[in-house]
């Protein structure tokens, strides 16, 4: 065997074996690595080949006759050493990874093949770039991190959830909407329930009260939590037999509904609150006097039969969603006064109209609002009472002789009937327009619609009672 000698490296020939050309070998090299290095027995770097398709090394030209130390960072010298060492004395193919901490060119990890080329100790170094390697695991490290991160996060807000279910004292119960199975429930509602919350976990919801279905049940629930003035559900439980209110409120999570039951007993809620409650919601079913819940922008939520039968309405359904100044005789007028001074007071009483009913009638009515803010959404309350059967109500002589009619009295006998009667009725004229003026806030439009005038005429009423401002002149 002998050795044939190329541009800067021997190539083993053996006999019949044809000669390699230097560039085919060069392209043989770079293709089968990143890059190569020949080194000679002296360790100098005698040829250099870069893969064309890893442009980011650089042509390392300059590489070519350093000692190979020289362009190795200080922790790869001993282990490429050790490593040249075994080759020249075995003969055996090693490997190695190295990092290259050169000053022109940016640092750089690569793991090495080293093959010995002839008797005269010249070695071949194939190399693969670890960098995408690296970049890799970097990023798997990261991701690991986050993970781990997002898991100790996770730990974090479950204990704060099972802390929070286990030590607030309401019973609280979680329902899948899908199956109507509980998925969670604290031993609050366990107690409650009259079971283990091993043996209440996955069990039907609607089985654990008496006398009902699951689609009812999670139908009748659904429904309550979406209507803000729905009274609660009082039901029996069928293991403890204790009678429990149900409060419930839907919500999803991660793209499933579910259904939070909260569970009241008679010991568990507080009695005053319990008893005003109860009172409140009995007064607005069965008072005397029409009860009206308005948006901020006059539509009704609610209504008891009171208003129904003063307004000849069916049902709750019909008006709910409409505008309370459908029903009202001077309609948007009307509500505007009401809204207006309910907002800038918090309240309005003894505001005199007339409400329309089903069938083109009207009835005369009395109006308190009452503006209540200080809740999420606020709203108009309004009392309506039936003025009409109050006046039928009041016997004559039982109203008190007020100061007015003090004041007419004593007319009599120093004026003639005409004149009395002339100068008691521009009384109550001005009365009546100042109180129009100022219930609309001095919006003349709306105080000549609700006095029954033209514009012009109570312009000219304005000026005769001295009730217009010298800049209005």
């Amino acid at each position: 065997m002998k050795r044939v000698k190329t541009d800067s490296c021997d190539i083993l020939n053996g006999g019949a074996v044809p000669l390699i050309a230097p560039d085919l070998l060069a392209e043989i090299l770079v293709t089968a690595s990143d890059f190569a290095l020949i080194l000679s027995a002296l360790d100098q770097i005698v040829s250099v080949f870069v893969n064309p398709q890893h442009r980011s090394f650089g042509q390392l030209r300059h590489w070519e006759g350093l000692h190979v130390n020289d362009v190795l960072a200080v922790d790869s010298v001993p282990k490429l050493t050790k490593r040249l060492e075994a080759l020249r004395e075995t003969g055996v193919s090693q490997s190695v990874e190295l990092s290259h901490a050169e000053q022109s060119i940016w640092g750089f990890p690569v793991r090495y093949s080293l093959h010995r080329l002839g008797p005269d100790n010249t070695v071949l170094l194939l190399g693969r770039d670890l960098r995408p390697i690296a970049e890799m695991q970097q990023k798997l490290v990261a991701a690991q991190l986050a993970l781990e991160r997002d898991y100790e996060a996770q730990r974090e807000i479950d204990t704060r959830y099972r802390v929070l279910m286990e030590a607030t004292r309401d019973a609280i119960v979680l329902v899948s909407m899908a199956t109507g199975r509980i998925v969670d429930l604290n031993g609050a509602a366990a107690l409650v329930l009259g079971a283990a919350r091993g043996e209440l976990m996955g069990a039907a919801i609607a089985q654990e009260f008496e006398g009902r279905r699951r689609g009812e049940f999670l139908e009748s629930m659904a429904n309550l939590a979406v209507i803000d003035s729905a009274p609660p559900v009082e039901l029996t439980a069928r293991r403890s037999g204790s009678r429990v209110v149900v409060v419930p409120t839907v919500f999803r999570a991660a793209g499933e509904q579910l259904l939070l039951c909260r569970l009241e007993t008679p010991a568990t809620r507080a009695p005053f609150q319990d008893e005003l409650g109860d009172a409140l919601g009995r007064l607005f079913h069965d008072g005397v006097d029409a009860i009206v819940f308005t948006d901020p922008d006059g539509l009704i939520r609610c209504a008891n039969d009171s208003f129904l039968n003063l307004t000849s309405e069916a049902s709750a359904a019909v008006v709910r969603g409409k505008s309370l100044a459908d029903y009202l005789a001077r309609g948007e007028v009307d509500l505007r006064v009401l809204l207006d001074n309910a907002r800038r007071t918090g309240q309005m009483r003894l505001y005199a109209t007339k409400l329309n009913t089903a069938y083109d009638g009207q009835v005369a009515v009395d109006i308190s609002a009452t503006w209540l803010k200080e809740r999420p959404n606020p709203c108009m309350a309004l009392v309506i009472r039936d003025a009409g059967r109050a006046d039928s109500l009041r016997r004559p002589g039982m109203a008190g002789v007020d100061e007015g009619a003090g004041s007419v009295m004593e007319l009599v006998g120093s004026s003639t009937l005409k004149d009395i009667v002339a100068e008691t009725t521009e009384v109550v004229e001005k009365m009546c327009i100042e109180t129009a003026v100022e219930l609309t806030r001095n919006n003349r439009v709306a105080a000549a619609e609700m006095l029954g005038l033209s514009r012009q005429s109570l312009y000219v009423k304005l000026r005769k009672y001295g009730l217009v401002n010298k800049e209005e002149e």
